[in-house]
């Protein structure tokens, strides 16, 4: 008996833009942002998290009952509505926690999921599968950072989080699992006793709600953890006494700023030569600071701080750099070493360190003061227990290697070494005196041990945490930032790069980088954890998991090449191995992060690029098939997949991450039957910066293939992708009523997903010769289909489209104009006539928007193709703005859509060849699209009598 599966919400609509608007907002949001609690290179928005399984769980209301019987379109659109209402509100950051509209997105799940129960009652598996008093649990098998099983935790679903990467584990752990088994619970430890100030925290959270409880432990234990910490090794962070133009009195270090050094190639000078590649300490208008060195006559180097920088030390913005990484010249002979030399110094003898400046904390903001203010200071014993194996050789993402930081110790200064060392190893103390004092109180009803020392855990996994974003910025690959008057932290990149001017944080100070900082933002971010339901969290390798079986699952795998996750966790895995092992036995047995069977398609793993492609598929193939044969019957998979740049060619805009991502899911057995591009990426780098970067994340909504599913061959394949990739289109740039459209620079991937919704049903695409079509050649032919066309313009536009295509503004032969306008229906003439190109001397240029004139008038022009409103909307927008553009378009609202079809051609076509400065004015114009529509309402549509003053 087949199973009543009514079509969800997300296979239908969503209100992209607000979801969108809620994502871009929520990655500058940073206090009490649970990505807060622990640094992941790729994590989604919890809005975009959030918004998805609502709508993957909730059907939809333009079919009776998911019967595939229409109901009345206009009663189906006003209830999709009111759901559009509940999502807009779901995607507020501010109704994160907010109970109300969780229990109403809440009861909107259960009323979905019991509809589809009564189906189903007759089903010979109904008592296993539909169980109208229990919600399907939810699982994410790629966890990673933990924002999905988050979200489906919040919005009332058991939640399973699974990862092979044990960093990740640790993560979801104390994202969904641990707060759930304490939430409620009042804290256990004693208040602190030297904070120095009234302990306000008790009297906000008497009634320990949900996770206020264990936010409120975590901070005393941590507090006394500092202080613990301080008493040991304070000493060697010493305050600095100020001088009487400086404000006299104590001043506490902040951070201690240094440069790498190497010996001078040169023979005749050999002096130990300072790698600095930046004089500013401040940049600040009004509170410029400089560090510059002096050269004394015994080769030694000094060091003095003040406000301006003498000419003879050039731009101070590149100290002594001069070239690419590892380029510098000597202070002394001014010799410029070479790249292959530093690096070479760099792993046969080491780079040395010579400390340049010190940062206090003054009354009126930063003071600088030269090293040496604090004499050197001697540091007890280091155990580098665990922290001399090898960082991969990974040459992309780890770089750091090039210059011999080649393990984990190398990448801390002794002091540094010191001080996390000391904090990470008072865990296992504060651990026993967590289990002690949960044993006195009783206050948790705790009468076992075992369930003491569980407690016990919890609260050291967080402080583990807060030790982890210590080292982030407290490395020796944390650089100073002048314009902010800060230390940048290791992760300012998916990368473990090269500094060669280096920050080193006081973690006994209250700035960034400090133990109390971090502790601060840990307490934060556990006090957003509000859990809905259980969690549950277990290591496991997508690949051969179970976790999945019957389960609703969402989640965001590997992309392909982009980040080699285990390579970077190795920072982080040896500190929480250090402090957590006797824990966690198994997740932290093996000395650094699992990276053999990590679905990752780095090369340098393998014998050759090609190689590492096919692990990738295979591996990939393997998971995906898992997630088809697993998943929930009832309700459809959701992927996030994105990429970093797309591969642009001359046919089209591919990526092999996303096609080989695409060959997996289709050989596992899904079918595509909708794509969602969400703006869940931090970059904002669109054609302005001469690159294509992606903004978006495309969510695959799949389900899995019917077994029967036909075959079909290439031309019925065309002819349907022709039909249907046209109204997709359509959908995409027009936008649903008070919706934004599709961005440009987000269509070519947008695009894809209808496309291969359309291939992805049939069991293979038939090529002539009976060989089934390859992924790759189904995106070439999507992507044309995008980018080729014209037949709804107007004869004069396709010309322009043919010979914008082939010449750009450049001009081009008249006689090759002659014979390709005669092909196109129209003349050289007559497009010039029309206002669109300049023809004379045996040449034909078409004009570029600046050059059309601005007092021009549609109602007056008897031969306006689609091309020259175009234009002369793209000039009106940049020289005047959204009005005017808008009372222009007032007075040729016939055309409206076939411009705004156009733009998007030519954005893609620009896109496709690489013309950055050409794309940027399409792109302008459809993104201010709703604008310009407004201001032309607002203008009427009434011909002659629209004002028109441009």
């Amino acid at each position: 008996m087949n199973i009543k599966t009514p079509k969800k919400l997300i296979e239908v609509a969503l209100p992209l833009d607000d979801i969108n608007v809620a994502c871009t907002r929520e990655k500058s949001i940073r206090h009490g942002h649970p990505s807060t609690l622990h640094l992941w290179w790729a994590r989604r928005p919890l809005a975009a998290a959030r918004a998805v399984i609502f709508a993957q769980m909730v059907n939809d209301p333009g079919y009776e009952r998911g019967l595939g019987r229409g109901v009345n379109k206009e009663k189906a659109q006003i209830e999709r509505e009111r759901l559009f209402g509940i999502i807009r509100k779901l995607v507020l950051w501010e109704n994160t926690n907010n109970e109300a509209v969780l229990t109403e997105a809440r009861d909107e799940i259960w009323k979905s999921w019991r509809e589809t129960c009564e189906l189903n009652r007759s089903h010979p598996d109904a008592a296993e599968l539909f169980n109208p008093g229990k919600l399907p649990a939810f699982h994410d098998p790629f966890a990673g950072g933990g924002a999905i099983p988050l979200e489906a935790q919040r919005l009332g679903l058991e939640s399973h989080a699974s990862d092979l990467n044990p960093v990740a584990v640790l993560i979801n752990k104390a994202m969904i699992e641990i707060p759930s088994k304490f939430s409620g619970n009042p804290p256990v430890g004693p208040f602190p006793v030297a904070t120095g100030k009234k302990d306000r925290t008790y009297e906000m959270h008497e009634d320990w709600a949900g996770p206020k409880g264990l936010a409120e432990d975590v901070r005393r234990y941590g507090l006394w953890m500092k202080d613990e910490a301080f008493r040991r090794i304070g000493h060697i962070f010493p305050k600095v006494f100020l001088p009487k133009e400086l404000g006299s009195g104590e001043a506490t270090v902040i951070a201690w700023l240094g440069s790498r050094t190497v010996k001078c190639p040169n023979p005749a000078c050999g002096i130990t030569m300072p790698l600095m590649s930046s004089f500013i300490l401040s940049s600040k208008k009004g509170k410029e600071s400089y560090v510059l060195p002096t050269l004394e006559s015994d080769g030694k180097i000094t060091f003095k701080v003040q406000s301006d920088c003498p000419e003879k030390f050039g731009d101070p913005s590149k100290g002594f750099k001069r070239g690419l990484s590892g380029i510098f010249e000597c202070i002394s002979c001014k010799t410029i070493t070479s790249r292959n030399y530093v690096a070479e110094q760099a792993i046969k003898v080491g780079l040395g360190t010579l400390e340049t400046a010190i940062v206090c904390e003054g009354k009126n903001g930063r003071i600088y003061l030269p090293a040496n203010y604090i004499p050197p200071q001697e540091l007890p014993p280091i155990d580098n227990a665990g922290l001399t194996i090898k960082l991969s050789e990974n040459p992309r993402d780890v770089w750091c290697r090039n210059f011999g930081l080649i393990t984990p110790a190398d990448l801390f200064t002794n002091r540094q070494l010191v001080a996390l060392t000391t904090l990470s190893d008072l865990i296992k103390e504060v651990r026993l005196k967590v289990k002690s004092d949960v044993l006195k109180s009783n206050k948790q009803n705790v009468d076992l041990e075992e369930k003491a020392l569980a407690y016990a855990d919890a609260i050291s996994v967080y402080l583990t945490l807060s030790v982890n974003k210590v080292a982030d910025r407290c490395s020796i690959v944390c650089g100073w930032d002048s314009s902010r008057d800060s230390i940048r932290n290791t992760f300012g990149r998916q990368a473990i790069p090269m500094v060669w001017d280096y920050a080193e944080s006081n973690c006994f100070s209250d700035s960034s980088g400090s133990f109390a900082n971090a502790l601060d933002q840990t307490v934060k971010s556990i006090l957003m954890l509000m859990p809905g339901a259980d969690g549950f969290v277990v290591q496991a390798d997508a690949q051969n998991q179970t976790v999945s079986a019957g389960k609703v699952i969402s989640t965001d795998p590997p992309y392909y090449d982009n980040i080699g996750y285990a390579d970077l966790s190795d920072f982080f895995y040896v500190w929480m191995r250090r402090s957590l092992r006797g824990i966690y036995p198994d997740l932290f047995a093996t000395m650094a992060v699992p990276k053999v069977e990590e679905l990752v398609a780095l090369p340098y793993r393998h014998v050759s690029k090609r190689a590492a492609e096919k692990f990738f598929l295979d591996g990939m193939t393997e998971a995906m098939h898992r997630l088809a044969q697993q998943a929930h019957p009832c309700f459809p998979t959701t992927i996030y997949y994105a990429f970093k740049q797309s591969d642009t060619t001359d046919v089209g805009t591919g990526n092999t991450g996303w096609e080989t991502f695409l060959e997996a899911v289709l050989a596992a057995g899904f079918a595509i039957c909708g794509t969602w591009p969400m703006r869940t990426e931090m970059s904002t780098r669109m054609v302005s910066s001469g690159t294509n970067a992606l903004a978006s994340s495309i969510v695959l909504v799949c389900q899995q293939r019917e077994a029967n599913a036909p075959t079909v061959s290439r031309r019925e394949f065309l002819r349907e992708l022709k039909v249907e990739l046209r109204d997709a289109v359509e959908v995409m740039i027009g936008g649903a009523e008070g919706l934004s459209p599709v961005a440009p620079v987000d269509l070519a991937q947008a695009v894809i997903g209808p496309g291969m919704a359309i291939f992805s049903k049939y069991s293979a695409v038939l090529e002539a010769d009976g060989r089934p079509m390859t992924v790759h050649s189904a995106l070439i032919i999507i992507n044309k289909m995008l980018t080729e066309g014209g037949d709804e313009f107007d004869a004069d536009t396709q010309f322009c489209l043919a010979w914008f295509d082939e010449h750009s503004w450049v001009s081009g032969e008249f006689g090759k104009a002659d014979v390709l306008a005669r092909a196109k229906g129209t003349s050289v003439d007559g497009v010039r006539d029309a206002g669109v190109v300049e023809a004379g001397s045996g040449k034909v240029r078409l004009l570029k928007p600046v050059e059309y004139p601005a007092d021009w008038n549609p109602e007056e022009d008897n031969r306006t193709p689609v091309w020259e409103a175009l234009h002369h909307l793209i000039r009106a927008l940049q020289s005047q703005g959204e009005s005017a553009a808008g009372v222009l378009l007032a007075r040729m609202p016939e055309l409206a859509e076939h411009i705004r079809s156009l733009a998007y051609r030519l954005y893609t076509l620009c896109e496709r060849k690489g013309w950055a400065d050409e794309a940027r004015g399409y792109n302008e114009l459809i993104t201010s699209w709703l604008g310009i529509e407004a201001a032309s309402h607002e203008a009427g549509h009434i011909g002659g009598q629209a004002k028109l003053d441009i």
